[in-house]
């Protein structure tokens, strides 16, 4: 018995944290609140030290690998004189950090804590019941240990095909058939370097949060952001499996029990290219006392798998297929609140599934080629585009005019990722173009050239002071543009792109059209299921969803 659980605790996952023990309670039989960090005792921490600046090094190694193979070369080191030698150190070494790692297993032997933990992640293993599932979250620890809690194969997704879930694709050009084969001879070249920066470089560049190193790095802040989810707000995580096989790390917090009416609505977030739920967009729903689901990308935490288009819109769809079917929320009680280039997912989740409630994207974009092509090159331009259309094409405003719910755009006037020239050129901000591509399609006869300089000129307003004498200067009547969208909307069919305008003059397709980007105010119209709203400062609204 004893050698058996030596054995599980040589190869057991690191544990970190322990938020409450299994059986404490408190004395009106809630759980505690704080947890404490697991302490390993002397061998084991000494062992565990080892073992991590040796994955270190191996990180390192391994992103250096191209310019060390190099280097090696050129000295003769990659000869069978000179590599023999070097694979018996290699063999030496190998051999030493599997006595560390046995030295390690008899440390966490020795530990009445790690040997409770091992035992109850064992028993959750042959039976995932939810009184061992509750005992296993007590513990933070190895996320890639953790027991699947829910999995596409659990429900039939029509939306899934072969190779998962559908995107919007670039439309192929039409040629012939001779030409067609001619050309794909030809760029065969272009092909394999586009497939090659984006698995080496590009989406690491794009992503940067799926680096190890980083995550090494971050990992005792997302450790301490990870406690305060599950000890504050009794945050429940969950391993959810998508349909290309990646685990999706996820934390869920139920405000439903607290009688609240937000508490009803489900916020699921979506983090930026470097963020991650612990330390990221949750805080905003949960002080506002939604409900909130928190996931992290594929590669980044838990998660498993690389942050590529369709691994993203797959991690997104279970994630939905979890809120759904699992924890039990109709899709009209979601909202979707993405940060940057979640909106991506974020898009694509209104777009697959249109009876979500609402969206929110701040600090988003309308389109990735003009950002990459703004950091690459002038002479990379034509292989940037090919590259980024074929493997990167993240089209978040083309993905959006398909959903015709509300829609929140917040801007960042200060940002410095999405805009193509710098903060201070507030034109140049990508969110500007995806409101407009997003107002042009619902209303077509509205943004007309004139409407849509007298929109360009208020979104240019660097201040309040200068956005309100904009809207004042255009004598905006907020009465009658109210009331012209509410009488459309009775008299008509409500499906966006809306026929409103087409009978309006230059004036009233101006005021109109300022009416629907100026969000502060337009006080009454966005709680209109059919609203676009806009803000220019960085306040997150929800109540007015």
């Amino acid at each position: 018995m004893d050698r058996w659980m030596w054995l599980r605790c040589l190869f057991g996952p690191s544990l970190q944290r322990i938020h409450r023990s299994p059986d404490q309670t408190r004395t009106d039989g809630r759980p505690p609140r704080r947890g404490w960090n697991y302490q390993p005792r002397g061998l084991e921490r000494h062992t565990d030290s080892i073992l991590g600046w040796a994955s270190v090094l191996w990180s390192l190694s391994y992103y250096s690998s191209p310019l060390l193979l190099c280097y090696l070369y050129r000295k003769g080191y990659i000869c069978s004189s000179k590599l023999a030698p070097l694979s018996q150190y290699v063999g030496t070494a190998l051999v030493c950090l599997i006595g560390v790692a046995c030295l390690r297993g008899w440390g966490r032997w020795r530990n009445p804590e790690y040997v409770q933990f091992i035992s109850i992640l064992e028993e959750t293993r042959r039976d995932h019941t939810p009184n061992n599932k509750k005992k296993l979250a007590c513990f933070d620890f190895d996320f890639k240990h953790w027991p699947v809690d829910f999995s596409w194969k659990e429900v039939s997704s029509p939306k899934l095909s072969k190779g998962g879930v559908s995107l919007l694709r670039p439309e192929p050009k039409h040629r012939g058939a001779a030409d067609s084969v001619l050309n794909s001879v030809r760029t065969l070249p272009c092909h394999i370097l586009s497939y090659l920066i984006v698995h080496s470089f590009g989406r690491r560049m794009l992503y940067p949060g799926s680096l190890g190193l980083l995550q090494k790095a971050m990992r005792p802040m997302l450790q301490q952001g990870q406690a305060r989810l599950v000890e504050e707000y009794d945050g429940q995580r969950n391993k959810l499996v998508a349909c290309d096989g990646n685990e999706i790390d996820t934390m869920f917090v139920d405000r439903r029990k607290d009688g609240g009416q937000a508490g009803k609505t489900l916020v699921i977030c979506c983090e930026g290219n470097a963020g991650f739920y612990e330390v990221g967009c949750m805080n905003t729903p949960l002080d506002g006392g939604y409900s909130v689901l928190g996931w992290n990308h594929p590669g980044f935490g838990g998660s498993t798998g690389v942050p590529l288009p369709q691994n993203e819109a797959n991690a997104m769809d279970v994630v939905i297929q979890f809120a759904v079917h699992k924890l039990g929320f109709q899709l009209s009680d979601i909202i979707v609140y993405a940060w940057s280039i979640g909106g991506f997912t974020a898009s694509w989740a209104v777009m697959s599934y249109p009876e979500i409630r609402a969206l929110v994207l701040d600090a988003s974009f309308d389109d990735l080629l003009p950002l990459a092509l703004k950091v690459m090159p002038d002479s990379w331009r034509p292989l940037v585009t090919r590259t980024v259309r074929q493997y990167m094409n993240l089209n978040n405003a083309e993905q959006l005019c398909k959903y015709q719910g509300p829609v929140l755009l917040i801007r960042r006037t200060k940002d410095e990722i999405i805009t193509t020239t710098g903060p201070e050129d507030i034109m140049s901000n990508r969110g500007n173009d995806l409101l407009l591509k997003l107002l042009q399609y619902r209303y077509p006869k509205v943004m007309t050239e004139d409407a849509l300089r007298a929109v360009r000129q208020w979104l240019a307003a660097g201040t309040p002071i200068e956005e309100e004498s904009v809207y004042t200067g255009y004598e905006v009547d907020d009465d009658w543009c109210l009331s012209v969208l509410q009488s459309y909307q009775t008299d008509r069919e409500t499906l966006f792109p809306w026929s409103v305008g087409e009978d309006m003059t230059l004036e009233g397709r101006r005021q109109l059209a300022l009416f629907l980007v100026c969000y502060k105010k337009n006080t009454v119209y966005p709680v209109n299921k059919n609203a676009t709203l806009s803000l220019s400062s960085g306040t997150k609204v929800y109540a007015k969803l």
